[in-house]
Parts: C-alpha cells; sequence; structure tokens
C-alpha cells in the first residue's frame, strides 16, 4: 500500500511518521513485502504505517530503525505520534475504533464506553481510580464523551454490545446515576437502527466471563480484538486469536437474551432504581 502523493507529512505526528519511514524504506532500496519481512510484520502492516492508517508500534519501529540504520529517529517519531488523550494501552483500539465498519463488544460488568453517560463515566472512573486529581478524571470523562460521538457520524459503525446482567445490578454512582445510565442505554438500543444491545443473564454461560472482549471489522484491513483487564489492555491480531474471540462472542450471543428481551430488562431495572430514588 503506497503513500498517497496528497498525504501532507506535515499534516500530523503519525503523517510525518508515515512519510519518513517511506523515505528511509525507498533509501534502502526496499519494497514494503521486502522490508515488513526483514521486522517480522507484513508489507500490508508496513504500507499501513507509511500512508498514516494505523498508529506506529515502538517495539517495530526499534527494529526499523536498526534495520534502517536511523539511530532512533523513527522511536522518537513513534512516541510523538502516539500521543493521545486516551490511555497509553487504549490508544490503537481507540483508533482503529474510528475506522470500524462493526464493533461487536461484550463487557461483564459496566455498560460498554460507546453507550455510557456524562454521570455513570465518572462514577465509573472515580471507582477505578479512587485517587486520581478532579482534573484528571474532568478529562477522562470529557474523552469518554467525545468517543461516543462516533455514533452520530454519517459513517457510524455496526455496534452490537453483549452486556453481562451483573452490570445493570450493581448501583454504581447510586440509583438515580445508574438509572439515567439504563434509560439512555434502553434508548440507544430501541431508537438507534445501528446498535444492538443484548443481555446476557446470570443463567446464561460464555467462553468471556473472564472479561471484557471488544472485536472490530474493517472494509480494507484484517479484524483485530481487544481485551482488557483493570489497568491494561492487549490488541490482538493473530488471525488464529481473533478467530478464537470471534468464535467465543458468537456463543454468547447464542447464550444471551434476544434484543427485545434485553431492552425489557433493561427498562425493568431502570425503572427499579427510579422507584428507589423516589423513596428516597
Amino acid at each position: 500500500m503506497p503513500l498517497p502523493k496528497d498525504l501532507d507529512p506535515y499534516a500530523n505526528p503519525r503523517a510525518f511518521y508515515g512519510a519518513e519511514l517511506r523515505r528511509l524504506r525507498e533509501a534502502a532500496g526496499l519494497s514494503q513485502n521486502e522490508l515488513g519481512e526483514r521486522v517480522f510484520c507484513s508489507g500490508a502492516y508496513i504500507g499501513m504505517f507509511e500512508a498514516a492508517e494505523r498508529q506506529p508500534q515502538e517495539e517495530i519501529s526499534r527494529g526499523l530503525d536498526e534495520l534502517l540504520g536511523s539511530g532512533e529517529h523513527l522511536q522518537r517519531l513513534c512516541r510523538l505520534a502516539r500521543t493521545s488523550k486516551v490511555a497509553g494501552y487504549f490508544a490503537d483500539a481507540a483508533e482503529l475504533q474510528q475506522r470500524a465498519v462493526s464493533i461487536a463488544e461484550y463487557s461483564p460488568m459496566a455498560v460498554p464506553g460507546l453507550l455510557q453517560t456524562e454521570q455513570y463515566a465518572r462514577a465509573l472512573t472515580r471507582t477505578a481510580q479512587p485517587y486520581a486529581s478532579s482534573e484528571v478524571v474532568d478529562n477522562h470523562v470529557r474523552t469518554r464523551m467525545e468517543r461516543g460521538e462516533l455514533l452520530d457520524s454519517p459513517t457510524a459503525p455496526v455496534l452490537w454490545v453483549i452486556i453481562h446482567e451483573a452490570a445493570l445490578r450493581v448501583p454504581l454512582g447510586g440509583p438515580a446515576v445508574i438509572a439515567e445510565q439504563l434509560d439512555h442505554l434502553h434508548a440507544q438500543g430501541s431508537e438507534r437502527p445501528r446498535v444492538v444491545v443484548q443481555v446476557l443473564p446470570f443463567a446464561g454461560a460464555s467462553p468471556l466471563l473472564h472479561g471484557p472482549v471488544t472485536l472490530m471489522h474493517f472494509s480494507d484491513a484484517p479484524p483485530v480484538a481487544y481485551t482488557e483487564s483493570a489497568y491494561s489492555g492487549q490488541l490482538v491480531e493473530d488471525p488464529g486469536l481473533v478467530e478464537q474471540f470471534s468464535c467465543a462472542y458468537d456463543l454468547a450471543r447464542a447464550s444471551a437474551l434476544s434484543p427485545e428481551a434485553s431492552l425489557s430488562l433493561i427498562k425493568s431495572a431502570a425503572k427499579g432504581y427510579a422507584s428507589d430514588v423516589h423513596l428516597s
């Protein structure tokens, strides 16, 4: 995948990285495939870096610098290009969500980020980072809300989420906050044709119970998976592993309630929390 001729290398740090990588590769007399083979990735992957379609990777940049004799040039550009509002371990996945044509997400204990309300996101952030300053929490919540704007885009991906029933039963932020969140979740699932919501009930079983998983499909690249724990995450690109996650997701989808039954359960849970608010 060659670098587009109209790509401005000074448009942003990632474009500059791509332009510099291409310059160094061509100076070495290597094709994208030849360079990819020597740093243990595909030529198409090198092409995506050069076209600024993928975030540069630190480990690959180190290998490129060694191979191309460029000192730490690409590594420094990589660190600059990877500057992000989100946590470093999530930066690649956040960027890929913007390009995905479909996103399938399983969440065992919380409402997925793209469907969160501001107050729920704030309560979740404060719970996960109890010692963070108000400024850090505010920035995190602001970024989370900006990410949710993806669903308002004319090219919004199809978003299919499976939420474990446990996420509905934990009154994160208190009854008023969780009631608002569940009302919002119900509205997203019932009013947006490109958003599908399912609930995996307590009686259901799934190979994904160990933690959250996100699958992303693209029109011009192979699918990827993203898994996350409390303070770290991993982007999975190995085709065999992505297929395993995809099969596990299909099993979770089969074990979950139908979208209609799921929305009814969400609505019922929201009403229960709303009643608690009125009684307090």
